[in-house]
């Protein structure tokens, strides 16, 4: 029997970390009403904590990534991971407005973002030479994966019981994830002594950098900053933001509440999103090897433009199945947008740089969902309805694709 080569063992720790980091963050769309009920805020205020958490999360992932380059990458796993359990065990105690800011804004925020930021090209370009796509596919598919697939759960739990118990059980598996990473996770195939999986001959890591990391990520940005391809990804990728995890993930439990739809049920549909985000992302991750990312790209967008401006409508409808259609073809096109943008960003900025320019990309990406996370809280209060906010961000999908395909041509792409 043949063995297994060690990349796809790291490959699966990253998969269930990712994953675990995903559910803790996502987690916010099932508190909002119960934090609502049992403290009294309003709904605004409590967008507004989940909404500094999407933005802290994506804009300190450049630094995650020049802090795993100067300290390395299982240590900053831990001490992620560690941020995590301490966020959630002080949920148990909060009391006041600020301390959700600070738990679930701050806390949770800086400790979700190693894994649902960088972690996913970093792994796939030191760990991966052959299937480098394929397995980039996977890890971006359980960053959405992660983030929907327990709602259901999460939600039965509290009302059945109360969002203590829902709690209890994220911060259970943080405590596993915690141990796991400490026992298993490596930062570079030449510490087991091997050569990354598609390659012959042993790579020596380069040094840890000696520079400070905060400068390093704001040299890569200027330099970003004067790149027009930089600019066209980054503003796709903040519409991206805009329309996942910033809307949908936070307002789409409570926008099918507002039209009778039960909670466990709109859970339901997000986590059957998850489902076939893992389907759509890791098949986006294949044909990112195969094909022109940038027409991957324009389709993605285009095409959840179009779902997007259909949701109100089937919402009205009261069908159930249409409900199901939307959430099945939504989570095939969730984040399937990341391994083409991440290729583009490779192909355009070399393999070295690539890491943390995406940083700066997924900074922007979380700007757009903390600016939806937040609006649609607005949008709610001023109109007592959701509708305006998924109308204007179809829009932004449809805009999003133009500014792609207006991507030149790389001739010739920097490989490994």
């Amino acid at each position: 029997m043949k063995k297994i080569h060690f990349s796809w063992i790291i490959l699966i720790v990253t998969f269930v970390s990712i994953i675990s980091a995903g559910i803790i963050r996502s987690s916010s769309g099932v508190f909002i009403v119960p934090f609502e009920e049992q403290f009294g805020w309003a709904r605004s205020s409590i967008s507004f904590a989940f909404a500094v958490g999407l933005f802290l999360y994506g804009l300190s992932g450049p630094f995650m990534a020049a802090f795993v380059e100067k300290y390395g990458l299982k240590r900053m796993m831990l001490i992620s991971m560690s941020m995590l359990v301490v966020g959630l065990a002080a949920t148990f105690v909060m009391k006041t407005e600020w301390q959700l800011i600070l738990i679930w804004g701050v806390v949770i925020g800086l400790g979700s973002s190693l894994f649902l930021t960088v972690i996913s090209p970093t792994i796939a370009n030191r760990w991966f030479v052959k299937k480098r796509g394929l397995a980039l596919g996977i890890l971006t598919a359980a960053t959405a994966t992660g983030q929907l697939v327990l709602l259901p759960i999460l939600a039965t739990l509290i009302e059945n019981y109360s969002w203590h118990a829902a709690i209890l059980l994220i911060l259970g598996i943080a405590i596993v994830m915690l141990v796991l990473i400490l026992v298993v996770m490596k930062n570079y195939p030449s510490e087991k002594g091997i050569a990354p999986y598609g390659k012959e001959d042993i790579i020596e890591p380069p040094p840890f950098t000696t520079g400070n990391p905060f400068i390093h990520a704001l040299q890569s940005l200027g330099e970003g900053l004067r790149s027009r391809v930089f600019w066209l990804l980054a503003g796709s990728f903040f519409i991206c933001g805009l329309s996942t995890s910033g809307l949908i993930g936070t307002h789409f439990i409570s926008y099918c509440f507002s039209f009778g739809i039960p909670v466990v049920t709109a859970a339901s549909m997000l986590s059957l999103m998850g489902v076939f985000d893992l389907v759509g992302t890791t098949f986006s991750g294949w044909l990112s090897d195969r094909f022109d990312n940038r027409w991957l790209l324009f389709w993605y967008y285009g095409l959840r433009g179009l779902s997007l401006l259909a949701l109100p409508v089937a919402l009205a409808s009261g069908s159930y199945a249409w409900l199901v259609v939307f959430a099945v073809f939504y989570g095939l096109d969730w984040i399937a947008t990341v391994p083409p943008t991440v290729a583009l960003a490779r192909q355009h900025f070399g393999l070295q740089k690539s890491a943390m320019m995406y940083g700066w990309m997924v900074a922007f990406h979380q700007v757009g969902a903390g600016l939806a996370a937040y609006s649609g809280g607005i949008f709610y209060e001023a109109f007592a309805s959701y509708k305006m906010a998924f109308v204007l961000a179809g829009g932004f999908c449809l805009l999003a694709s133009l500014f792609v395909i207006g991507i030149k041509k790389q001739k010739e792409p920097v490989t490994y």
